[in-house]
């Protein structure tokens, strides 16, 4: 999806992935579709894409290298994974010929290497899409190294510190939860709104809607300007200085979203030691594990107690694990580059 259409984490992660790749000495660049002159040794695609690229590719001597979101696929129940068990099962009776030629599935099969951002995400690669685990790779998004809170101790040595209370590191007069997200239905953003103005937490919301004309949109201004005060909106921040500084000084970074592959903005909130507060899904779980508190996808009445008690909690809270910089990230693909 263009970024002029819809912007989001795919953009962030193409434009931080092209330029560390460069900064530790690897030729990147962006494939120019309409350059026929363009060459290159491998081909990484961020998305899914008709295996008819890897089929052009290999002739030409083009390592291809795939590396999906499963965003919704991630957040399904086994319950809801159930047909696309079936699908796989006739897959499998007819060796790939008609459903993974279909649905796109074959491109994970014949792919050089494939990438995946969490564990969880590997694995269903394989139980879905039936691709073959010695080519599975997993390797996160980064994060800009200004989010990190000390990143000279951390970055260089992240053993030398033990985790110090939220407390220690906050400006108490700065004690606003902060949700950075797309104001759109799937990031829940006007449900966490309500959660808030229930449980009389301050909350920050930070981010931009697809379009202002959005109903969703519409709804939560009105919460926002009913909510006398608690909840806070002034629209998306782009400055990256400033969002450091904000993750940095905040109470809690809270993201209770249905559906996500391995969320930037919590990472980043990660990184600058700032307590989380998730939804209960498989990517956080696999990503966080103990050190972040979880909240079930729920109306908001079920989630303000939940909001209420995590907001109480976070000065004591220690931060979660710290994430991999960009360039950590570049490395990890230069090794799988140069294994292809």
């Amino acid at each position: 999806m263009p970024a002029f259409l819809a912007h989001g984490g795919g953009h962030v992660q193409a434009i931080n992935t092209v330029k560390a790749l460069r900064e530790i000495g690897v030729d990147a660049d962006f494939a120019r579709w309409w350059d026929s002159d363009q060459k290159c040794d491998i081909l990484h695609f961020l998305g899914r894409v008709d295996g008819f690229y890897a089929g052009f590719a290999r002739p030409k001597g083009i390592k291809f290298v795939l590396a999906d979101l499963l965003t919704s696929q991630g957040s399904r129940t086994k319950l809801q994974r159930m047909p696309h068990w079936f699908l796989r099962q006739f897959d499998r009776a007819t060796n790939g010929r008609i459903i993974a030629e279909k649905f796109g599935w074959k491109t994970y099969r014949i792919a050089d290497a494939v990438i995946a951002l969490t564990a969880w995400e590997r694995d269903l690669m394989v139980e879905m899409f039936g691709a073959d685990p010695s080519r599975l790779h997993v390797v996160p998004n980064g994060v800009e190294e200004i989010f990190f809170n000390n990143p000279k101790s951390k970055i260089e040595n992240p053993q030398s510190a033990l985790p110090v209370p939220h407390s220690a590191i906050r400006n108490p007069q700065s004690k606003w939860l902060v949700c950075t997200a797309t104001i759109t239905e799937r990031k829940r953003v006007v449900e966490l709104a309500e959660a808030a103005v229930i449980a009389q937490t301050p909350t920050w919301i930070i981010g931009k809607p697809y379009a202002e004309s959005d109903p969703y949109f519409i709804r939560f201004l009105d919460v926002v300007r009913r909510s006398n005060g608690i909840v806070r909106y002034e629209g998306g921040i782009s400055d990256r200085t400033q969002m450091a500084d904000i993750y940095k000084n905040a109470w809690g970074f809270v993201l209770l979203s249905t559906m996500e592959s391995l969320s930037l903005s919590a990472l980043e909130a990660a990184a600058a030691g700032c307590p989380l507060l998730l939804s209960d899904l498989p990517w956080a779980r696999c990503t966080f594990g103990d050190q972040a508190s979880y909240c079930p996808i729920a109306t908001a009445l079920r989630g303000a107690p939940i909001l209420k008690s995590f907001y109480d909690a976070a000065p004591n809270l220690s931060p979660p694990p710290r994430p991999a910089t960009w360039k950590e990230v570049a490395l990890q693909l230069k090794g799988i580059y140069e294994g292809l």
